[in-house]
């Protein structure tokens, strides 16, 4: 295979929803699956309102949306994925589970095709390795929002093919992405820097250097940040920073990774962030955050 021409997309979540988008919107047939009829139309939804916004914003026309949707095609079969020539993977940050769907996805689909996983901090080649085609398997870390975010960083293993590494760095660039090549070790570039800088913001909460708003406006005022990195944690997700802190120390055994106990406290308490309605704010109102007054006491 020297050409991409079908995409497959597995999991129509937050992340999943936005890659199969930006593939449809750069002129791909693409499968999109998900477990259940709810999640999928779940994620159907989100794809529609994403591109309303770019028709209103003049970004695309009425018939580029539509086109867009045609290519598209949502399901519940596995089967339906046999004959993509690329198969992203985009479910939940568990590692069993992802092994576990490509042990499933290697049987189905066809010899020669393309597997990859969106994993923001998991091993690829411990992915690839439930699979019997670790030459052809890597790693594409797309952003969130994905049709907002340019770059996606492409991992390769130790066993991934030169061929394979330019396929999917054509790809992102087809996609209107900015790729970056990374060696398969966890974190990957961006999340080994900025992990430890949102874990160092809780750890200044924790040992009282300043109120949330304090720390958040600190960074963004001093450093000129869009966002404050404990608000940034909060649109990332708590409960997802704590999955990448956990690998990241499993990995390199040092401190700067290690979880902060509030963290892990706050996901205890489904404290998750925008998605829970409250993380380090409370989203009662999306529209007016207020700081999550909770733990402003228990830092």
């Amino acid at each position: 295979m020297t050409e991409i021409r079908k995409v497959g997309v597995v999991g129509c979540g937050l992340m999943g929803s936005g890659i199969a988008q930006v593939a449809g919107m750069a002129g791909y047939e693409t499968v999109v699956r998900e477990v259940s009829r709810e999640l999928l139309d779940r994620g159907w939804a989100a794809i529609e309102r994403s591109l309303g916004k770019f028709l209103e914003k003049g970004e695309i026309t009425s018939a580029q949306r539509t086109e867009t949707l045609a290519r598209l095609k949502p399901t519940l079969a596995p089967a339906d994925l046999a004959d993509c020539d690329l198969v992203i993977e985009a479910i939940v940050e568990n590692l069993e589970q992802k092994k576990e769907l490509f042990a499933e996805l290697d049987k189905i689909v066809k010899s020669g095709a393309i597997l990859a996983s969106n994993t923001s901090s998991l091993s690829i080649a411990e992915l690839a390795a439930a699979t019997r085609r670790a030459p052809r398997f890597l790693g594409l870390h797309f952003f969130n929002p994905v049709p907002l975010m340019k770059l996606v960083e492409i991992v390769k293993t130790v066993a991934t093919e030169p061929e394979v590494v330019q396929l999917g760095l054509d790809f992102a660039r087809r996609l209107g992405k900015t790729p970056i090549l990374t060696r398969d070790r966890a974190g990957f570039i961006v999340n080994r820097l900025l992990v430890p800088y949102l874990l160092d913001a809780v750890r200044a909460l924790e040992e009282g250097f300043g109120t949330i708003e304090d720390i958040d406006q600190g960074m963004k005022l001093g450093c000129n940040h869009p966002m404050g990195p404990l608000t940034l944690l909060d649109f990332v997700g708590i409960d997802t920073t704590l999955a990448i802190a956990e690998s990241l120390f499993n990995e390199y055994r040092e401190k700067r990774f290690a979880p902060p106990p509030l963290l892990r406290r706050m996901v205890m308490a489904g404290m998750f962030g925008r998605k829970s309605g409250k993380g380090f704010y409370d989203y009662s109102d999306p529209r007016n955050p207020k700081v999550n007054t909770l733990l402003q006491s228990a830092a």
